[in-house]
């Protein structure tokens, strides 16, 4: 059997595909461990790390619809905890109804996430991430003024929220996440990149900002000494020229290809050059590690080596049109 160390960031499509009802996500999540369930039948030990920008943007709406004096809206912070707890839940139960339907005896448990961030971190001056409803131009600049918060117009659909996304440091959980892992349970965390937290004298604190998941996968990776970042997105490939006729996917590759790739621009801000960022620091961290992106569909097939973009610090890279 395999005993090689897997941290598996899922895409949300893996949650959510636009029915956010708690039936379908839960539905939606019953597919995704049917897919995992393949990866542990394997042999391969696995921590799972999720999305969580649809859960969390629906509970802001909620704490705002019932925001009053009795019942006051919760801050950023905690509204990722209630994300985290919400979607581990529904994944618990899912793995476990795919382990039993295979016969398979592993616990499943979900960790609530404090990553922590540097208070100097330059996103803190540039927030950037939008979450949470759209407001009318007017609602926003009085909240802004009344408030000390930061809204921005985007993209003619109306006011958001932004705030910053700084990049983890530390995953304060990660020493009983290995432990869980290390003794053959699956375990669920980092959940929407975790809860950014900063930790000074007096102890730890909550800040309002959002961990890019991908790189918080990455960070939790090195912490646990994984073998293996397997990041699950909505294509089966990285590809160079996307969308052109020259488009070119890309197999095995290294991190010195993919930083010529980013320095051409080739990889989308927002989208695919943070995965590809975060599997270019994994892939370097250790002699032998391996990053990989590819889709949910494919990821058991990845992790056999007969799917995905494959990045390390030694193979060349291969295209495959």
């Amino acid at each position: 059997m395999n005993r090689k160390k897997v941290v598996i960031a899922l895409g949300g499509n893996a949650i959510q595909s636009g029915d956010a009802t708690a039936e379908a996500q839960q539905k939606a999540l019953e597919d995704t461990a049917l897919q995992l369930v393949k990866i542990i039948k394997e042999g391969f030990d696995i921590v799972i790390t999720h999305g969580n920008g649809p859960q969390v943007g629906n509970i802001l709406l909620q704490q705002k619809a019932a925001d009053s004096k009795n019942t006051p809206a919760m801050p950023l912070d905690t509204c990722g905890a209630m994300s985290e707890g919400m979607i581990g839940y529904w994944m618990q139960n899912a793995i476990d109804k795919a382990l039993t339907a295979n016969h398979i005896e592993k616990d499943v448990v979900t960790i609530i996430t404090r990553t922590e961030v540097g208070l100097h971190d330059q996103a803190f001056n540039h927030p950037t991430k939008p979450i949470g409803p759209f407001y009318q131009e007017d609602e926003a600049k009085q909240l802004m003024a009344e408030q000390n918060l930061v809204f921005k117009e985007d993209a003619g659909r109306g006011w958001r929220r932004v705030v910053p996304s700084p990049k983890p440091i530390n995953i304060f959980e990660h020493r009983i996440i290995n432990n869980l892992v290390n003794n053959g349970n699956i375990v669920i965390a980092v959940g929407g990149g975790g809860i950014p937290v900063y930790q000074d004298f007096s102890g730890i604190h909550g800040v309002e900002a959002v961990i890019d998941k991908d790189f918080a996968a990455q960070k939790l990776a090195e912490l646990v000494d994984a073998d293996i970042l397997l990041i699950l997105t909505a294509v089966e490939n990285v590809a160079i020229n996307f969308n052109k006729p020259n488009q070119e996917s890309l197999t095995n590759t290294t991190v010195d290809q993919l930083q010529e790739y980013i320095q051409d621009n080739q990889f989308a801000p927002g989208s695919m050059l943070p995965k590809v960022e975060a599997a270019i620091d994994f892939a370097k961290s250790r002699d032998g590690r391996e990053s990989i992106i590819t889709s949910l569909d494919y990821a058991y097939e990845a992790l056999v080596k007969q799917a995905g973009t494959h990045i390390s610090a030694q193979i060349r890279e291969t295209v495959v049109g």
